[in-house]
């Protein structure tokens, strides 16, 4: 059972740096990831539950997502509204070099919902410390989305591909991959 109130949203690097498709590989995967973020962010502040925003920020200058840098910016589809949390990270891990733990603690909050950018790197390594730190976790498979890699030996895998594995890797190891439906369902039969 999931208590609504003990549950927090994390949305990661849902930032304008992913708009350059052809940067991060020219495919990129779930097109409705954003929209999909939305609905559970407008549910969480319809409940006023607890969310906080990721923003990574690049410890490189030129890097799409350094501070300073357009791409920095929350795309405005999620972007934080009024004393909405937001917790910036220069690593994969929303955990490491931050207070998240820290701050989900003294909330005491036992569940996190996960959303956000990238499948398979900083939403995949948030995922696996969150289910490491005894966060009961959910990831929102319809709420993330990668974009397409060139493996080690010159091979292409496509975006969907790799959102579909690193979903695999997680799923029943370290978090419980839902679809946003899935997850709002949850929280409804709970929020009573």
């Amino acid at each position: 059972m999931i208590n609504p109130q003990k549950t927090a949203l994390i949305l990661i690097d849902i930032q304008k740096a992913f708009d350059d498709i052809a940067y991060w590989g020219g495919e990129r995967n779930n097109p409705d990831a954003e929209d999909n973020s939305k609905l559970l962010l407008d549910y969480f502040r319809a409940h006023h539950l607890f969310l906080v925003h990721i923003q990574h920020c690049s410890v490189s200058p030129e890097a799409l997502h350094a501070e300073g840098n357009p791409g920095n910016a929350f795309k405005e589809i999620t972007a934080p509204s009024g004393d909405e949390l937001i917790i910036k990270k220069s690593v994969n891990s929303s955990f490491i070099g931050t207070n998240l733990n820290e701050v989900l603690d003294e909330k005491g909050i036992r569940h996190v919902i996960i959303v956000g950018l990238t499948t398979d790197h900083c939403v995949s390594t948030t995922t696996r410390m969150a289910g490491n730190y005894g966060y009961y976790t959910y990831l929102i498979s319809d709420a993330t989305a990668t974009f397409a890699k060139t493996g080690i030996n010159g091979e292409q895998y496509n975006a969907e591909t790799m959102h579909l594995t690193a979903l695999a890797q997680l799923n029943n190891e370290f978090a419980t991959v839902l679809t946003t439906g899935e997850m709002i369902a949850l929280l409804n039969k709970n929020t009573i």
